[in-house]
């Protein structure tokens, strides 16, 4: 546990709208946002922030500005003709079952299922010995809006209990309690204030990280500080928690606890960002001291198990694309540890240990690739997977030699298989069955050269026999940071887009991990830069190349990726018809001062770093660089008033900003959804709504239409 930190093709003869339908709908007038004289000094530059007043989402004066905002977004979406149509596409191809990778515990497996019109997955217990199966934990029953979700889940070691945690409104808060399997019934059990947090079970209760209770008001926007590590034993009142760890003369630490599987030691994860962390140990029970095998609050270095006495670790210590190390508990200093897994031209994605061997998940051109080593570190065989595409979700069997896990590509939605490593036999266990072809689709790498010489990679996906005559409608995603991957995966919201002959490009740029260490910190603090120099790359690639034109290119991403679309947005307005900023980081001179910000420092540097600093940073902030005049993309801002990840203040002064400063015909909007946060929990109903919203939106500001 490290807790530092997600179609049938065959359409019929298209109907097509009429040329009156086609028409975008009148310019609306945006409601007038007051401002005030607020300015900031950094550095001797006095900046500017007349929209301060939004960032207290809790004042009458912002809910009133929400509430006009909403009514100007909504009024324009209902003169588009086919919102409904697409709604209703997403909901048919929606309705499938899909299940993870499930947990076996004895003959109990544990596993989620979706029924593809529920608003969350339900949480399933099944005994082999039976082959019966019912329902452990279902998120539907918790609110009856299906805006409070189950978050984590993680079963004790004999099976016997589960622990739990909720999240009201998308918060990132959690309430934790514990159910009985045999039952289905919960213990007295309550925990409050969790953030950021697993847990780790021993026989008798679990550890977890909190905080203390913020002041009434504060909860969604007070920064996160002094997290403490806790241990809770079954059937006792959280008050009575054992203070386990702590470090009040560094409030900005973050910590999490791990076991190994035979309880014999405690492992401590130190944080001070959403990337790198120290590792230490002690033997379990233990009142001494934490002993630091791993200092450095810059490298990632992981707990693989302990094998015949020695501790091994999943680590990028002296290794950009990682490996595996292990070390002797009474000799840990780094300068006595010895390679298991030596590093390689691959990333290695992480590691699991099975009764006789280890399987290594490495990443190559960011597609999934399955390895089986000995325990002595020789390469037994690779697994063949069903094609170019992404592992997750590994649960090896205890004491066995198989392993359950799921596959995955643009084309593949998840699948569950299981795999024994004696007789290299792969078993279909879960298929889901999806209106969709995905015969009709080809998927291709492509990669375009950097000025610096950077091979950047793009994942292009559409129809088959699609001509490239620069008229299609492209949506082009992008992250880029903290270290992050969006692999080829199935995503079903995509199709709709997909079936109407539109092309989806998912731009691998540096700030994210496809290429290790090395690829990451090319995109960070004063690197921040090429980020945008990548996405703006591809954007003229896929034009250069003919799969579409400017009036046709929509870019799309969330959080750290609605940062990018901002910030390209101002960089290059001509190169874009269509902006979908969502849940981003837009006011890049105060994002450290809510919630859980002050963590991002390691990616992008503070205003208060230095006066190098600040300029960089003032640069490119997207609050603080849109250009004036009739120049921009159509924009469709998305937030949430429960978002205590990237608080929706950064989407309101961004928007009010646009309103006043853009003068063209193009829509500027925001949509604020509510009782809803950064993106994890959201019912299936609100996740229909604001897709259909997205496609819409950007097929109408295209001048295209929708084809049912």
């Amino acid at each position: 546990m490290k807790a530092l930190h997600w179609m049938t093709l065959a359409m019929g003869s298209a109907v097509l709208l009429t040329t009156a339908c086609r028409q975008k709908p009148q310019q609306m007038t945006y409601p007038q946002t007051a401002k005030v004289d607020t300015v900031d000094v950094y550095f001797g530059t006095e900046v500017a922030d007349p929209y301060r007043w939004l960032e207290d989402d809790n004042a009458p004066e912002t809910k009133a500005w929400v509430e006009a905002q909403n009514r100007v977004t909504n009024e324009w979406f209902s003169q588009i003709p086919y919102r409904k149509d697409i709604a209703d596409r997403l909901a048919q191809v929606w309705n499938y079952t899909s299940q993870g990778s499930p947990e076996q515990i004895g003959q109990l497996q544990f596993y989620f299922r979706h029924d593809g019109q529920q608003n969350h997955a339900v949480y399933y217990v099944k005994d082999l010995s039976t082959n019966e199966e019912r329902v452990l934990i279902d998120p539907n029953l918790f609110s009856e809006d299906g805006t409070t979700s189950l978050a984590e889940v993680n079963v004790s070691p004999d099976g016997k209990y589960v622990a739990y945690s909720t999240s009201k409104g998308g918060s990132d808060w959690r309430e934790a309690r514990v159910r009985e399997v045999a039952s289905g019934k919960d213990l007295d059990d309550h925990l409050q204030w969790i953030k950021f947090s697993g847990f780790s079970w021993d026989k008798e209760g679990f550890y977890y990280g909190r905080y203390a209770a913020p002041k009434a008001g504060d909860e969604l926007s007070a920064s996160n500080q002094n997290q403490q590590l806790y241990y809770h034993r079954l059937n006792t009142p959280q008050e009575d928690d054992r203070l386990v760890y702590a470090d009040p003369q560094n409030p900005k630490y973050m910590f999490s606890l791990e076991l190994d599987k035979d309880f014999r030691y405690e492992f401590l994860y130190t944080s001070s960002s959403t990337n790198g962390n120290t590792f230490a140990f002690r033997p379990r029970n233990s009142k001494g001291d934490f002993v630091v095998a791993d200092p450095d609050f810059s490298t990632n270095t992981v707990l693989a198990g302990v094998v015949d006495g020695k501790i091994w670790v999943y680590t990028n210590y002296e290794a950009p694309r990682y490996r595996l190390m292990a070390f002797d508990p009474a000799q840990p200093g780094q300068e006595n540890w010895s390679e298991i897994l030596p590093e390689s031209k691959d990333v290695l994605n992480g590691v699991k240990l099975t009764k006789d061997y280890l399987l290594a998940t490495y990443m190559v051109d960011v597609s999934s690739r399955l390895r089986i080593f000995d325990k002595q570190g020789s390469f037994l065989s690779e697994v063949d997977l069903p094609g170019l595409g992404s592992v997750g979700g590994i649960q090896p069997v205890k004491d066995q030699n198989q392993f359950y896990f799921t596959f995955t590509s643009y084309t593949t939605p998840a699948q569950v298989l299981s795999y024994n490593i004696e007789n290299a036999e792969m078993q279909e266990e879960f298929v889901p069955q999806v209106d969709f072809n995905p015969e009709d689709y080809t998927f291709k790498m492509v990669f375009v050269e950097a000025q610096d010489g950077a091979q950047v990679p793009l994942s292009i996906v559409h129809k088959k026999g699609l001509e490239l005559n620069g008229e299609n409608p492209t949506l082009l995603y992008g992250y880029g940071g903290f270290n992050v991957v969006y692999s080829p995966r199935f995503d079903v919201r995509l199709l709709p887009w997909l079936e109407n002959g539109g092309i989806y490009v998912n731009a691998h740029i540096r700030g994210g991990g496809e290429y290790g260490e090395d690829w990451y910190r090319a995109g960070t603090l004063l690197n921040k830069q090429r980020v945008f120099d990548d996405f703006i790359l591809a954007a003229e690639h896929l034009i250069e190349q003919n799969y579409t034109q400017a009036k046709k290119l929509a870019i799309y991403g969330g959080s750290n990726g609605g940062l990018l679309v901002g910030a390209v947005a101002n960089q290059r307005p001509e190169l874009f018809q269509v902006a979908l900023p969502a849940v981003g980081v837009m006011d890049m001179l105060r994002y450290q001062h809510f919630t859980i910000g002050w963590a991002w420092a390691g990616d992008y540097g503070r205003s208060d770093d230095s006066a190098e600093m600040f300029h960089y940073l003032y640069a490119y902030s997207p609050l603080h660089n849109i250009p004036e005049g009739s120049t921009f993309p159509a924009t469709l801002v998305t937030t949430a008033d429960h978002d205590d990840r990237v608080v929706p203040a950064h989407s309101f002064k961004y928007t009010a900003a646009l309103q006043e400063k853009y003068k063209g015909a193009n829509p500027v909007l925001i949509r604020i959804e509510t009782k809803a946060g950064h993106g994890a929990g959201k019912p299936l109903s609100m996740q229909i709504d604001e897709v259909a919203d997205r496609w819409a939106f950007a097929l109408f500001n295209m001048n295209e239409v929708y084809k049912k």
